[in-house]
């Protein structure tokens, strides 16, 4: 790895090079810290060319952060890069100094078995899927000798599905309890997740330009990990309409200091949402869990499927048949004697 000195007000890095079976360095000055660590990135993922290179000694955890920076910054959304951001500090704990020589696919099956102990399938595999990447960048520049990356699987125990869609006498209760106390603002963000399916971070974004008469434009989404206010994809963006007792009470809400219809109340909607539901004795799901229960309400209706497609925002109708086939064959049979049980109570 580039080393890094301070000198006066200059900052001097060196690097170590092996080339034509002699060791070399190359150093160079910059006036910034900032810019000397880039230029040291730059050198250690560009250098080393040729059979040499499957002997280096490079750490696998300060390749991935060297690649992140250099590569992946560039390639995809701010968003997604926080993400590699985040599992460079999984894997700088995971594999610590194990270097690329000695990688292969029984080292990185254990260390990502070893992750899976602790962490959710999905989220071993999003770690998985990253390291993945990088093992294949590192194959192409010759750091690494062998392509063994397809070789590592996801391995672990699926865990519980957190945000469950309710009932559609769930649905209701919650509902009509959200509408008969629409003096607490935090039962109007849940009446509306539950009347647009829109996410969280989406309905958070909301300000009074985004709202037309009887519906709400998505154009933004507030994330707590991100300063980035754009949607995920372009499909994202859409128009949803409301109802009018709905879009009557929301419009009526005080526009907050930034600006916002919401407060972002810490980021604590799940726990808030938790503790309402167990007041009213309405199983537990988190705030995407809304988002489950307008689509799964939808579909028991069915409403036609690029209509819920376009109001979701979905990036094609692919994701929503897939999100059809996963919330409804365990809700079908609650979701008949539910609609039954309602229709004997006419």
């Amino acid at each position: 790895m580039a080393s890094i000195t301070k000198r006066n007000n200059a900052y001097r890095v060196q690097v170590s090079l092996y080339e034509h079976g002699e060791h070399k360095r190359i150093t160079k000055t910059f006036t910034t810290k900032k810019e000397a660590k880039l230029w040291g990135l730059e050198m250690e993922l560009a250098k080393g060319k040729g059979q040499d290179l499957a002997n280096r000694t490079t750490s696998f955890a300060d390749f991935f952060e060297n690649w992140i920076y250099l590569v992946k910054k560039f390639d995809v959304k701010e968003t997604t890069f926080q993400n590699y951001e985040r599992t460079l500090g999984v894997i700088r704990s995971l594999f610590q100094d194990i270097q690329l020589k000695d990688l292969n696919d029984i080292v990185v099956q254990k260390k990502i078995d070893e992750y899976a102990k602790t962490h959710a399938r999905k989220t071993t595999h999003e770690v998985l899927l990253k390291i993945k990447t990088a093992l294949r960048d590192a194959y192409a520049r010759g750091y690494i000798s062998n392509d063994f990356a397809g070789l590592v699987k996801t391995r672990g125990i699926e865990a519980p599905k957190r945000n469950k869609a309710l009932s559609i006498t769930q649905f209701k209760k919650l509902r009509n309890h959200v509408l008969q106390h629409s003096e607490n603002e935090f039962n109007l963000l849940v009446l509306l997740a539950l009347e647009t399916g829109a996410r969280r971070g989406e309905l958070l974004s909301l300000r009074p330009e985004s709202f037309y008469k009887y519906g709400i434009r998505i154009e933004h989404s507030i994330s707590p990990t991100s300063i980035s206010t754009s949607l995920k994809t372009e499909n994202a963006k859409r128009n949803i309409s409301i109802n009018k007792e709905v879009y009557n009470l929301i419009t009526s809400v005080p526009v907050k200091d930034n600006g916002y219809i919401f407060d972002f109340d810490g980021f604590k909607q799940s726990e808030r949402l938790a503790t309402l539901l167990e007041e009213l004795d309405i199983p537990k799901t988190t705030f995407h869990g809304l988002r489950d229960t307008h689509a799964s309400f939808l579909f028991a209706q069915d409403i036609d499927l690029v209509y819920v497609s376009k109001r979701l925002g979905h990036v094609n109708i692919q994701t929503t048949q897939n999100y059809y086939l996963e919330l409804m064959p365990e809700k079908k049979h609650e979701q008949d004697e539910d609609a039954l049980n309602l229709l004997r109570s006419l």
